[in-house]
């Protein structure tokens, strides 16, 4: 069977190779094994690869390249619909020739596809993935609003994944897990968790974008706290962004130079000794679905302190590990570090849970999810 996929994902290209988001390639190729083809419609950005762009795994996926629109500001959203005819023909001579389509929203062009969907009969197997906030606290893009309304009028005829369960949603709404680890790897990392144990300094570990919105700064003021308290611990940050510089200067200012560190983007693989060595997980984001890169600590044993956005505290409630807390509230994110600290029975009871949890965000997992989701006949 042909896959389609239709995405928001970046790329660029390296030595002419196409790389994109390493979480999302790594999930395609997953995938990719479902399948006899797989091709991926998606942006094909200029300029330098990102460090955190990895090519596809599979070879049986091909990259379709989409010349990039939007951004802020109205000329960039008249630039969006500009570029939709263009965007149309591509997805519609796509879809034509697929026996599944599956589109990853959010996304301005997961838009369009849904409402192409909509007019269209063939093919009858659609999964359309929101890894978004599915129901959000306050209001978020009006562009995402549109979107979670057509998804609920099923007018798509797909089948609809999100993050957690929630109340109230028409039956083709299903909660899905999100992957993120190999067998190979969660067996690696189970070992790691087993021999971990909680001694000062507590080690925190954050990966990701380095931005507000990604609740960084309040991580660095939460730290700041800590210091303040005598609690010895060390902070990672793993990841980049446009504000990075102004995050090492707050870092510098709130003298923490001598227990923080920002390390850059890291491979996959140069992952491990971080989450192998992290205690606890500081995530204070303003809005997530649910973060990979919780599921991929957790494997190694790393205890979440996430913000209480979307499903977080559903699953962590549920998985009876680590703490959800309002995503503001710097003061309880630093309390929540130091109750661990005094109580490492408590820290180990949960790590072990964690790790526990994490079996179910393995891609082996997810595609025995994925063929009953789509009903696939066997390979």
């Amino acid at each position: 069977m042909k896959l389609l996929i239709i995405s928001h994902t970046g790329h660029h290209e390296r030595q002419g190779v196409p790389v994109g988001w390493g979480p999302t390639v790594r999930e395609i190729s997953a995938l990719a094994s479902l399948f006899t083809s797989v091709r991926h419609i998606a942006m094909l950005h200029e300029g330098e690869a990102a460090a955190s762009e990895i090519a596809y795994g599979a070879e049986n996926v091909t990259f379709v390249p989409l010349k990039p629109s939007g951004g802020a500001g109205l000329r960039a959203k008249f630039g969006i619909l500009a570029a939709y005819p263009h965007y149309a023909t591509v997805m519609l001579r796509e879809i034509a020739a697929a026996d599944v389509v599956h589109v990853r929203a959010p996304a301005n062009i997961a838009l369009l596809a849904i409402l192409l969907l909509s007019l269209l009969r063939r093919p009858a197997r659609r999964w359309i993935k929101y890894a978004g906030n599915w129901k959000p606290d306050a209001p978020d893009a009006r562009s995402y609003r549109i979107q979670r309304w057509l998804l609920r009028r099923g007018w798509h005829r797909g089948q609809v994944t999100v993050n957690g369960q929630w109340q109230g949603d028409p039956p083709f709404i299903h909660s899905f897990i999100n992957p993120c680890l190999t067998d190979e790897e969660f067996a690696e990392s189970r070992i790691s968790a087993g021999v971990k144990r909680l001694e000062p300094p507590v080690r925190l570990l954050f990966v990701g974008r380095l931005e507000r919105a990604k609740g960084v700064e309040r991580g660095l003021r939460a730290a700041a706290l800590l210091a303040e308290a005598g609690v010895p611990f060390v902070f990672d940050l793993i990841g980049d962004g446009p504000e990075r510089p102004d995050l090492e200067a707050l870092a510098a200012s709130l003298a923490l130079d001598d227990c923080v560190t920002f390390h850059g983007w890291l491979a996959r693989t140069d992952l491990a000794p971080f989450y192998a060595c992290a205690h606890l997980m500081l995530f204070p984001t303003n809005s997530e679905g649910w973060p990979k890169v919780i599921s991929e600590a957790m494997a190694y044993g790393v205890v979440p302190l996430a913000s209480a956005v979307s499903a977080i505290p559903q699953y962590l409630t549920e998985f009876q590990t680590g703490m959800a807390i309002p995503a503001e509230d710097t003061d309880a994110f630093a309390a929540a570090v130091r109750a661990y600290a005094v109580d490492p029975a408590r820290w180990q009871t949960e790590s072990k849970r964690a790790v526990e949890a994490a079996a179910r965000f393995t891609y082996s997992r997810f595609l025995q999810d994925v063929r009953a989701l789509l009903d696939l006949p066997p390979t």
